[in-house]
């Protein structure tokens, strides 16, 4: 389970898609099953969360690592390049972006 905390050391991701209402719940299902399947087992990983808004158009997933190494490497396995390529057929857009923490209150 994520911890957001300031003196975390660690690689945060925070990825967003969008997509229409229509296939929303197809791709919460994908990332679920990436999650249960394949990521949380990858070296390195901390945890995660998915949220998706109210209008089923965004869904936003924040996950951490212990070193941005370990993510990077989880993105190039063929597994997860498959998964990739399956879930950008169901969203508009996907992107990454590694953050380090700041502050948390």
């Amino acid at each position: 389970m994520p911890n957001i905390s300031s003196d975390f050391s660690g690689q945060t991701v925070i990825t967003t898609f969008e997509m229409t209402p229509g296939t929303a719940q197809d791709l919460m299902d994908a990332l679920k099953d990436a999650y249960e399947k394949f990521i949380r087992h990858q070296p390195g990983f901390i945890g995660a969360g998915l949220h998706m808004n109210d209008a089923q158009t965004r869904i936003a997933n924040y996950s951490q690592w212990r070193d941005r190494e370990d993510f990077k490497a989880m993105l190039r396995t063929e597994e997860m390049r498959e998964r990739n390529r399956q879930m950008a057929a169901l969203c508009s857009r996907f992107e990454p972006v590694m953050y380090e923490v700041s502050a948390a209150f």
